[in-house]
């Protein structure tokens, strides 16, 4: 399939900005009527499709990024936003947040109200319907037209832009490793579905630990909820199955959970049964007993993204290759674990 012409490639072409070729485009008065025909016709010749989402570049900076997370509530994507934000002030920026929901269709509309001139450019965390539907387009759309866009911990490679991650395989695999070193024979894991990238590779990581180990790999050992906060009857049926000895929560609210079934089954809390959970949050420091987990670093996060969005924003002209930053995670030892 012949890629369709975007933009930046128009501009670049033809030698002038991508604001003159938006402008161009859109009958701005400030571009002479010479300068349209010609951007005109370039574009018509090689099928140029706008779409609306860009078209109001403008030459002015806003110094406005924005960020869209699942949701706010969540310790990670609140770490998120503060790493963004501290470093986003002292460069100069405003910071617009806004909340997807997990929603495919309120994270096309809010990337398209974002990219309708408010903004400079943006932070995206995927939502789980838009990881479900594997339905990048809106986010194509945004960069074709010239606005960068730097993804965070859910990401995705259909979309060419920067990102940040940590390294979910390793985190995980560090975590079921160390449950194997303190003795656990029979370890359940409790996930996501695979369509969500994090919880696919955290699934991996747990699966590496045991076959590494010379432990058997049993399906019947990992559970896969859809609801990302619920599940609670799901995971107490689980642990009563399989009689495990240690679960290790792709969540922190999977592994806290977890944790309090076994409690009411009469396990104590780790000399019968350990859990380690993933994000370093006020639930997992709160619980009873303390929870062991994986730290994710969400204000490292945070920050990373927005020094690379700056970065590019403030080097508009030059021709900057994509990359994907990978944070290393820290096991955090607390009580949940011998």
């Amino acid at each position: 399939m012949k890629q369709r012409i975007t933009l930046k490639e128009i501009s670049k072409r033809l030698n002038v900005s991508i604001s003159t070729v938006s402008k161009a485009l859109s009958d701005s008065p400030e571009i002479s009527d010479k300068t349209k025909e010609v951007i005109k016709a370039f574009a018509k010749e090689h099928n140029y499709k706008p779409n609306n989402i860009a078209l109001s570049l403008k030459n002015q900076k806003t110094k406005n990024i924005g960020i869209i997370v699942p949701e706010i509530v969540h310790h990670f994507f609140s770490s998120i936003i503060n790493g963004v934000e501290r470093y986003a002030t002292g460069k100069g920026y405003n910071v617009v947040v806004c909340l997807s929901d997990e929603s495919f269709e309120k994270e096309v509309i809010t990337a398209q109200m974002l990219a309708n001139g408010s903004i400079d450019g943006f932070i995206l965390s995927l939502s789980k319907g838009t990881q479900e539907k594997q339905d990048f387009h809106h986010l194509n759309e945004v960069i074709n037209q010239g606005m960068p866009i730097v993804m965070v911990d859910r990401v995705t490679e259909h979309v060419a832009c920067d990102k940040v991650i940590i390294d979910d395989t390793q985190g995980a695999y560090h975590a079921v490793s160390y449950l194997i070193e303190k003795g656990a024979k029979k370890i359940g894991l409790i996930t996501m579905p695979d369509y969500l990238s994090v919880g696919r590779l955290r699934a991996q990581g747990y699966i590496q630990a045991l076959t590494n180990a010379g432990f058997e790999v049993n399906p019947e050992h990992v559970l896969k909820l859809e609801e990302l906060n619920g599940g609670q009857e799901e995971i107490k049926t689980f642990i009563e199955k399989h009689d495990f000895d240690a679960v290790f929560g792709v969540t922190e609210y999977f592994a806290v959970t977890a944790m309090k079934a076994a409690q009411k089954m009469g396990k104590r809390i780790p000399e019968d049964f350990s859990v380690i959970g993933f994000t370093d949050g006020i639930i997992s420091q709160c619980a009873s007993p303390a929870l062991t987990t994986v730290s994710q670093h969400g204000e490292d996060i945070g920050k990373q993204a927005a020094m690379m969005l700056i970065d590019r924003l403030e080097n508009e002209g030059r021709e900057l290759k994509y990359n994907t930053n990978v944070l290393k995670t820290t096991l955090i030892h607390r009580e949940s674990t011998k």
